[in-house]
């Protein structure tokens, strides 16, 4: 499981360290696709086999379902930490996430995130004041 939240720089050429407690999860390989909100996802291999599944079940018929599985799987790179715990992000992947010199890496259950610091601060500033609101629609702490 991923969880926690850590700042590092993205270097110039497009180089993001990442995590020792996320590699020693992700393995040595994994896979960097466009997530929402303008943020990199990131999936160990056993999460992306899943996630796979479960979007090829979509019905192809359904233009939502194809334009989402186009998105997704077409900025999807695999791609593996150097020596010194980096890894290289695509230019494509960069763009998209507006990943320029500061990046949040954050811990989300099945996945990592990695955001811009900028679109993360104000992504967090936007929820914020909505997270209780938010947990009484959608979760049930009363196990």
């Amino acid at each position: 499981m991923f969880m926690g939240e850590y700042q590092h720089n993205i270097d110039e050429k497009g180089r993001l360290f990442i995590p020792a407690k996320f590699r020693d999860v992700l393995g040595d390989n994994f896979v960097i696709t466009r997530g929402l909100d303008h943020a990199l996802f990131v999936y160990p291999p056993n999460e992306w086999e899943q996630l796979e599944q479960k979007l090829k079940a979509l019905p192809f018929t359904k233009a939502d379902a194809r334009a989402f599985t186009r998105l997704f799987f077409s900025g999807a790179t695999e791609t593996a930490v150097d020596k010194q715990g980096r890894v290289n992000i695509p230019q494509n992947l960069r763009q998209y996430a507006q990943l320029q010199r500061e990046c949040i890496i954050i811990g989300v259950s099945n996945r990592v995130e990695i955001w811009a610091k900028e679109v993360w601060d104000s992504y967090y500033s936007q929820s914020e004041d909505s997270f209780n609101e938010i947990a009484e629609k959608i979760v049930d702490f009363n196990f």
